[in-house]
Formats: structure tokens, sequence, C-alpha cells
């Protein structure tokens, strides 16, 4: 039985905004599929990619409200917030710093995505102008970036940059094949998973497992470990959202 209380920081649950969930419905059943495993918080990230996904904002909230009315059909204690899935690009501070993409539930946190085949010179580039402007990256899925998995020492230099590596769930549990969960397996082993995320996109296909992965981290590295990643580095989100708020 997975540990409640469990945060998911990659999903696309928001009903008809990219190409996760496409109706209310199915929202709905995404939403019980994440508290069946244990899941009680949701950072939703739809995507923004320029010319693929160009959702207009406006669009985005409305959808989203539809996705808190779900989480409370459900339970008062299911609690979601509203996030993004930003594919880097050369505007993307400026994008950020005049609210037409917004961060991690209006944190400095910001989650960033790039395209498999991108070189890591690329990468370092996109988070170092990040970092610079005050933002706290986290890189999105990092173990499907060639240019990564090359080297564990790369994930070390980012991550000692001071951005942050999220990888998926099903990656860590070999859905993704054995070399991926290979690489995810080293990146545990020297504490280089910062958070976990379903990235899930529907009921029946690229469903939420985070869960599972909270009980297979548990076991092979044991519950302070996995407490950190799905639960209290999540929670440092909200409470730089809420610092936020409040200056």
């Amino acid at each position: 039985m997975p540990k409640k209380g469990l945060f998911d920081i990659h999903c696309h649950i928001v009903p008809s905004v990219d190409d996760g969930s496409d109706s209310r419905e199915e929202t709905m059943k995404m939403l019980r599929m994440e508290y069946t495993q244990g899941v009680r918080n949701i950072i939703a990230t739809p995507h923004f990619r320029k010319r693929m996904f160009e959702t207009p904002l406006e669009t985005v909230k409305e959808q989203f409200q539809v996705l808190r009315e779900c989480a409370f059909e459900i339970s008062d204690e299911f609690k979601v917030y509203l996030g993004c899935e930003f594919h880097a690009n050369m505007e993307m501070v400026e994008l950020l710093k005049t609210g037409q993409v917004v961060s991690m539930a209006g944190s400095r946190y910001v989650l960033t995505e790039f395209s498999g085949s991108v070189e890591a010179a690329y990468i370092k580039e996109r988070l170092y102008s990040l970092l610079s402007h005050g933002y706290r990256p986290i890189i999105a899925h990092i173990e499907r970036y060639e240019s990564m998995r090359k080297d564990v020492s790369l994930a070390e230099e980012v991550a000692d940059m001071g951005a942050f590596i999220q990888v998926n769930a099903d990656s860590i549990l070999g859905k993704e094949g054995f070399g991926t969960k290979r690489y995810c397996k080293k990146l545990l082993k020297s504490e280089l998973v910062h958070f976990v995320g379903s990235d899930c996109h529907g009921s029946a296909r690229r469903v939420s497992r985070i869960g599972e992965a909270y009980d297979y981290i548990e076991k092979k590295w044991g519950s302070p470990y996995a407490d950190q990643i799905f639960i209290k580095n999540p929670q440092k989100i909200l409470e730089n959202a809420k610092y936020r708020k409040e200056r």
C-alpha cells in the first residue's frame, strides 16, 4: 500500500489544454488513479512549447478550475496547484517575468523541458539563464536527454549549478526500458534525484505510478530519501510560493 501524502509535480491532468486529459471525465479518472496511488498534492503542468502547445493562459486557468472542482469532489484533502512544463527557448525568462507562462504554483521553481536530442551545452546555458534571473529550474525527465545519459557527472554538474533533477516514475520502474531504469538507478544511488513526477497523460496510457515508484525507492534506498523526493522537496515549492505571495 503506497504511503499517503505524496506529491505529483509533473502531470498533464488539466482537461483540454494539451496532449493530456481531453475531458472532465478523463481528468476525474486520472485523479482517482492518483488518489489510489497515495497522491494528495498535485502540481499540474500543462505543456508550453512554441508552435506546438501555446494554449492561452486564460484558457489554462479556466480549465484548471475544472481540475480543482474534480479534486474537491474526490476529497477535500486533495490539493491541486497550477504549474507548467516549459519547453526551453531563448525568451523563457521574459515569458516568465511578464506572466505569459506560469511557474510552479507561483513559486520561483520552473519545470524546464528540453528536446531529446539537445546538446548538454544548451541545457547548461538555459539553466544558467534561469538561475541568474533568480529562478530555480527543475529539469523535467532528465533521463530522456541522450546528452545527459552519456555521463552521470553531467547531472552532478547541473545540480552543482543549482538546478534540480526530476525523473519519471515509469522510468524508475523500468517501464521505459532497462537502459533508462539503469540510468535512473545511478542517479538515485548518487542522490541526484530531487523530484519524481508521473508525467501521466491519461487513465489508460502513460498513467500515474507515483505510489509504486515511492514503494520501490523506499525499499531500495530507505524511507528518508523516498520522503525527501516525494514529499519534502515538493513542499519546498509550496513554501517558496507562499513566501513570494506574502512579500
